[in-house]
């Protein structure tokens, strides 16, 4: 606190409104239209978002990176990928000639690019009809990272399953499978999941058998 006013809560709502104005615009009705940061990341959360949407806190400047790249001059426009009825929509950061180039935040310089960016970024590669891509990790002292790889349809073909799966599941209104990891942790579907989060007291070995001082 600075005198009268609460200055953590007004830097807080400063980057969630940011945050709201650069994420993905995703029409929760339109289950014909599946957006790729859908389907790259888990399944279970990306349903919640659409059918009971909680809202995440934002906890810094390097969370919108991609989004406010998307926004410059350089960004790409969104592109649809026709799916057996189903539109798979993705945008990439930037298109230079023939690569797709992404940027993400990270915490520290990483020795392999996250599994979901790998993904994501061969996607758009399909999507735009582009052969290669590049990853750009930035941490928050100024440190890149960057990655390459080249498409492959395997990997793309698990997309498009994932796109198949989210549809089927949304039109039955049936909740996806759990699929656990690093960021469940963050989630903010995480009490749906799993167990509520609560404080405990902790307490020492003789308090729990009971052997603790009587009046």
């Amino acid at each position: 606190m600075m005198g009268d006013r609460d200055f953590r809560s007004i830097i807080q709502n400063a980057i969630g409104s940011i945050g709201k104005e650069l994420e993905i615009d995703i029409d929760s009705k339109d289950i014909q239209t599946i957006h790729l940061q859908e389907v790259v990341q888990c399944l279970r959360r990306s349903y919640y978002d659409r059918i009971e949407p909680q809202e995440i806190e934002r906890r810094g400047f390097n969370e919108l990176l991609s989004g406010l790249l998307r926004k410059l001059q350089y960004g790409s426009e969104p592109k649809e990928f026709p799916i057996d009825g189903i539109n798979l929509k993705g945008q990439a950061d930037m298109i230079v000639d023939d690569s797709i180039l992404l940027f993400r935040a990270a915490v520290n310089e990483l020795e392999s690019p996250q599994a979901n960016d790998v993904l994501y970024l061969n996607a758009c590669m399909w999507i735009y009809d582009k052969s290669d891509g590049v990853i750009i990790y930035i941490t928050g002292d100024r440190k890149e990272t960057t990655f390459s790889i080249t498409r492959n349809k395997k990997m793309f073909e698990e997309i498009i399953r994932r796109v198949k799966v989210l549809n089927d599941l949304l039109k039955e209104q049936k909740t996806p499978i759990l699929e656990p990891s690093v960021d469940c942790s963050d989630c903010q579907y995480y009490e749906r999941c799993f167990m509520k989060k609560v404080n405990t007291k902790q307490m020492s070995l003789a308090e729990m058998l009971g052997l603790g001082k009587k009046d």
